[in-house]
């Protein structure tokens, strides 16, 4: 995992203390990577300081190799700094991570999480509001439907913040997996979407928010407004989010 997480020049946690294109310059608020190996179910390790600062990171990248791994440093937009709101989150064999926000979350917080059903809200450990949206998606057929459930629950999430007068954003760069196929969702409901990238090279598929070396060549953006989807055929495809213009207006 070291050839993404610490071996590039932009590597994971090189953006962990100097990002480009994220909201806030530096992602010191915990990290957390998730891996698949012999077990259907992912491994997890999450902490709370920053990723630049944890040796036990560097280590374990640089043992374990997995064909399908999540990383994520993070900045909080609000909730606490703790082990149970650092990223990826997971449930059975699904993983997930989210970059982005549910705007003014503490005030809708409540019906948010009543998307959540009584099967799902179970294993709710944290506050943040990306553990929210993963656990509503796994409540509306996430097992069956991974693209519909993603469009049910985006626009149930849309449709509480109109209904509240919501003003700030919701913003959306997400990844989820199954274990065998990617799910990356990129999209805003205002003109400041957050940054999703692809490579794609001998069907070896790399999500980033940034491109791993300055100068991002090779590097694709995610279309605004879709959903990538990869299993490891010759090449991702894209579908649409079909939400309504109304309430989603992607760049």
């Amino acid at each position: 995992m070291e050839e993404l997480i610490s071996m590039p020049n932009h590597s994971l946690i090189a953006q962990s203390m100097s990002c480009a294109e994220a909201k806030v310059n530096t992602n010191g608020d915990g990290f957390g990577i998730g891996w698949y190996g012999e077990k259907e179910e992912p491994g997890l390790y999450r902490d709370t300081q920053p990723a630049w600062g944890d040796e036990n990171l560097l280590s374990i990248a640089r043992q374990v190799k997995s064909p399908l791994f999540f990383a994520h440093v993070r900045a909080s937009t609000g909730t606490a700094t703790s082990r149970s709101n650092s990223h990826p989150f997971a449930v059975g064999k699904f993983m997930f991570m989210h970059n982005g926000q549910v705007g003014e979350y503490g005030r809708i917080r409540r019906e948010i999480e009543s998307l959540i059903n009584d099967d799902f809200y179970r294993y709710r450990q944290g506050t943040t509001d990306s553990e929210a949206l993963f656990l509503a998606m796994l409540s509306h057929g996430l097992d069956i439907d991974p693209v519909g459930a993603v469009q049910r629950v985006l626009t149930k999430t849309l449709e509480i913040m109109m209904r509240n007068e919501v003003n700030a954003p919701l913003r959306v760069a997400m990844a989820l997996t199954d274990g065998e196929r990617l799910y990356a969702i990129r999209c805003s409901s205002d003109r400041i979407v957050p940054s999703l990238y692809y490579r794609l090279h001998d069907r070896n598929l790399s999500v980033v928010s940034e491109p791993l070396e300055k100068g991002g060549q090779g590097w694709h953006e995610v279309p605004c407004g879709h959903i990538m989807v990869y299993g490891g055929d010759n090449a991702p495809c894209f579908i649409p989010l079909d939400i309504p213009d109304e309430f989603c207006k992607v760049a």
